[in-house]
């Protein structure tokens, strides 16, 4: 579950720069929100790996 946690803190941590960036169209926000998203994109397919590992070592 701590990977889920990890994953929750992470999109919920980028809430004030997804508004600094849409709301007023701070660029620098928005910088951190791409590499934020790049950080989630490696997140998701780490924990894609893991769960596909533990659904095969059952067989």
């Amino acid at each position: 579950m701590s990977k889920f946690d990890e994953l929750r803190d992470l999109v919920l941590g980028l809430e004030s720069d997804f508004q600094e960036f849409y709301g007023k169209g701070n660029k620098a926000a928005g910088t951190r929100v791409r590499g934020a998203m790049q950080d989630l994109k490696k997140m998701a397919q780490d924990i894609r790996v893991d769960i596909q590992e533990r659904k095969n070592a059952d067989k």
